[in-house]
């Protein structure tokens, strides 16, 4: 079995595969600190609770944004696996696509696991919008290359701000209120950031309609992109594990 890690800034999402199918996943939190020994405690009990083996494991594949924690899996893989140094994704080297960014290396190895995927199971044109800690829009090609995109705050990580800077405002759940016009300050807040992200994500959706000269499918993914969906007039559809699926296709694509 392939363990495909993406590492973010907020969670580690890491999914088993056998071959294309995925058997099982998980979320926890990114933590710097955490060590070779603890990444491997959490990889067992996870496995474990889903009744897998780790000594089934024979590759490891990783998407990272976080360096400190890219080292701790590769550590993890050498001392508790026996394994050689994991497959670690590198835009810069990844050249069955043209990555029209500059430079390559620049844009986020999650990102290009978006488009392969995204391009392998909804073909182009295509955007993709990932909602982590930053909301990210990636334009694939109709023949699949990557046009780049844009970034904007994340969900999570603009509301986080706002409660922290407002002594009056607190923390709400993330869900869509029944109207707009809130009476009371929990559903101002939910209506003010629910509703706000969404026009904010159609509108850059239709921004980038306009620059590719037509509409494409638009595909959601991320923790948060099955709540999102509900209310959006662009996105068409939802894929939560779009990165582990493109790192374990660009896997068996350069194992090649």
């Amino acid at each position: 079995m392939l363990l495909a890690i993406d590492i973010g800034n907020t969670q580690v999402v890491m999914g088993l595969f056998r071959g294309e199918e995925m058997l099982a996943n998980w979320r926890i939190a990114t933590w710097p600190e955490r060590t070779a020994d603890e990444c491997w405690t959490q990889v067992m009990a996870l496995c474990a609770a889903t009744g897998h083996k780790t000594s089934d494991i024979s590759h490891i594949a990783i998407s990272s944004v976080v360096p400190a924690v890219t080292a701790a899996f590769i550590r993890m893989a050498k001392d508790w696996l026996i394994l050689d140094t994991p497959f670690i994704l590198r835009p810069e080297e990844y050249n069955l696509i043209r990555i029209d960014y500059d430079p390559p290396k620049a844009v986020g190895a999650d990102r290009i696991c978006n488009a392969v995927a995204g391009y392998k199971y909804y073909g182009g044109p295509l955007i993709i919008v990932d909602f982590g800690t930053a909301t990210t829009f990636d334009v694939v090609a109709d023949n699949g290359d990557y046009l780049g995109g844009c970034i904007m705050p994340g969900l999570e990580t603009s509301t986080a701000e706002l409660f922290k800077r407002a002594a009056r405002l607190y923390k709400v759940d993330l869900n869509f209120p029944h109207k707009v016009i809130g009476k009371n300050t929990e559903k101002s807040l939910q209506a003010g950031i629910m509703f706000g992200i969404v026009e904010a994500v159609d509108g850059i959706v239709k921004r980038i309609w306009s620059e590719l000269g037509g509409e494409c499918k638009v595909i959601a993914t991320g923790g948060l992109s099955p709540l999102v969906i509900k209310q959006s007039r662009t996105i068409s559809e939802t894929s939560p594990f779009l990165v582990l699926k493109g790192l374990n296709i660009i896997y068996g694509q350069m194992r090649k």
